[in-house]
């Protein structure tokens, strides 16, 4: 892994930022789909998606990089975790060919958007007990289940359900994934009520009975149950999309942490009081040095994991995913908080925008899973200490 960015990245860091900084800044309830479309037409939304698909070719580090600069600028897109990086990194690995050259393209420059199903009101961050289920009524699929906590379903045109079904040798239930077109029978969305203020609402999903065909299951039709690549196929296709999520959720933490970090450091630089910038006190200097320093650790393994991800090893990335969303979270509330604090009563004025992070940090410690199941995750598969559940 390169520890130090290529000129190819600096050059795209720079001008993500540019762009970013100089659209209008996206504000809470507007529609941003003019700032999607016009990052899709530089190449931004796609930038992981393969070439032959109208893709820039890249991978997860570009992506992320991506992201992590717009929101920086104030103008995050939480739908890049979403569309080209989850589903987007799913359908190009494991997809069809069919189902490539329906989706990759149009993903890609922005035409259209998949949104992500995978949370259940029972299951949490359990995945093994996700209740969505789908069965074989002749050549179609039925799919019956609820999912809450989905981003963006009234903006996009297909969501990739998470279900299981049953494993025809075994018998036992095994993970898959659907594309669930916005408009299929008896596929029922609802807004949640969020005290958070996001462009991108949340939904809860209802699938009663929902009929697809063959061709909307990942990777293949009848002979191929669980997608290309035997009956763990379905497994793979999960954890392909959760690590991408998770470096995502990471890159748009240090991007709102960077944001945040930015006025502050200007407000310290020319608010005076006592005749001297109050940046000038160590009780003001010091906290904003810890969390720029916090920040970019937490970049670097952000980056180690999307190198590891685009490199294809999926263990080596799933680990590292989950230490950069961990580290990208706290690194981000403490920034939030810190910059909140520095303002003084201006850091809870409308006019200066950082009151509205402080909900938005406390995010990315919650999802797309919890801190503590991520400290679960490194104390038994990178410690080996035992499970207690």
């Amino acid at each position: 892994m390169p520890l130090i960015e290529s000129e190819e990245h600096k050059a795209l860091r720079e001008a993500v930022a540019s762009f970013a900084r100089n659209h209008p800044r996206t504000t809470t309830g507007a529609d941003n789909r003019h700032f999607w479309q016009e990052a899709a037409k530089l190449g931004y939304i796609g930038v992981n998606l393969p070439e032959a698909y109208g893709g820039g070719g890249g991978g997860i580090t570009e992506l992320s990089l991506v992201l992590e600069e717009m929101g920086a600028a104030g103008n995050p897109l939480l739908m890049m975790i979403v569309s080209p990086a989850i589903c987007g990194t799913v359908i190009s690995r494991f997809g069809t060919e069919a189902q490539k050259r329906e989706w990759l393209p149009a993903l890609a420059d922005g035409s259209r958007l998949m949104a992500f199903g995978i949370t259940e009101p029972d299951a949490g961050s359990n995945s093994h007990r996700i209740t969505t289920t789908a069965r074989r009524d002749g050549g179609d699929w039925l799919l019956t289940g609820r999912k809450v906590f989905v981003s963006g379903v009234d903006i996009a045109d297909a969501t990739l359900i998470v279900g299981r079904t049953e494993d025809a040798r075994t018998g036992k239930l095994k993970p898959c994934l659907f594309i669930v077109p916005r408009d299929a029978e008896g596929f029922q969305r609802r807004p949640i009520d969020m005290e958070l203020t996001s462009v991108e609402k949340q939904f809860e999903l209802v699938l009663d009975d929902v009929r697809l065909p063959a061709d909307a299951l990942v990777g293949g039709g009848p002979s191929h149950a669980f997608g290309s690549g035997g009956e763990d196929a379905g497994l793979l296709q999960l954890f392909a999309g959760l690590n991408p999520e998770r470096i995502m959720t990471a890159a748009f933490a240090i991007g709102m942490g960077r944001h945040a970090l930015a006025r502050a450091v200007e407000y310290a630089r020319e608010r005076i009081v006592w005749k001297v910038p109050i940046g000038a006190h160590q009780a003001i200097a010091h906290p904003l040095a810890q969390a720029h320093i916090e920040l970019e650790m937490a970049r670097l393994m952000m980056q180690k994991a999307a190198h590891l991800c685009d490199a294809g090893d999926d263990i080596g990335a799933g680990e590292a995913a989950n230490m950069a969303k961990y580290a990208a979270g706290e690194a981000c509330v403490k920034a939030v908080d810190q910059a909140v604090h520095t303002l003084g009563g201006n850091g809870l004025t409308r006019e200066y925008g950082l009151a509205q992070l402080i909900t938005a940090a406390r995010v990315s410690r919650i999802a797309p899973v919890s801190r503590e199941m991520i400290l679960n995750y490194v104390s038994h598969q990178t410690l080996g200490l035992p499970k207690s559940y």
